[in-house]
């Protein structure tokens, strides 16, 4: 079984031009997906809407993992994510998750909550599941 990342399932979907949002959601999130960040739940379709939205603002970034934990199906993380955003602001959001994988490895739930570190209020959407 190859387990997905946080770190690769950010870059695949929101800095890898040459993927698209169906090969980069179906390469490491289980159909059945469906997210909570910062109390407010998403199933698939939400969240993948949310990312094709933010495909439209964002220019790049990175993901930095600074603790990440697996435990048979079970993912936690505390990551930095790094976004250079099309009007050339910055935003650096600290997200905090736990996770359950399926028996192939993709990300079945996720729960998360994030801290603003670099952003105006307005780019709080960057962290949240809709």
């Amino acid at each position: 079984m190859t387990r997905t990342g946080i770190e690769a399932a950010l870059t695949d979907l929101l800095f890898n031009d040459e993927l698209t949002l169906q090969e980069a959601a179906d390469r490491h999130f289980a159909p059945e997906y469906r997210q909570r960040t910062d109390g407010e739940w998403a199933d698939r379709g939400e969240f993948l809407d949310h990312i094709a939205h933010l495909r439209t603002l964002v220019a790049g970034g990175h993901v930095e993992v600074h603790e990440e934990l697996y435990d048979g199906s079970r993912y936690a993380d505390r990551h930095t994510a790094h976004v250079t955003k099309k009007d050339g602001t910055t935003v650096r959001m600290e997200v905090y998750v736990f996770a359950d994988l399926t028996a192939d490895g993709r990300f079945r739930r996720i729960e998360e909550t994030t801290l603003m570190l670099q952003g105006s209020s307005t780019d709080r959407d960057l962290g949240s599941a809709r």
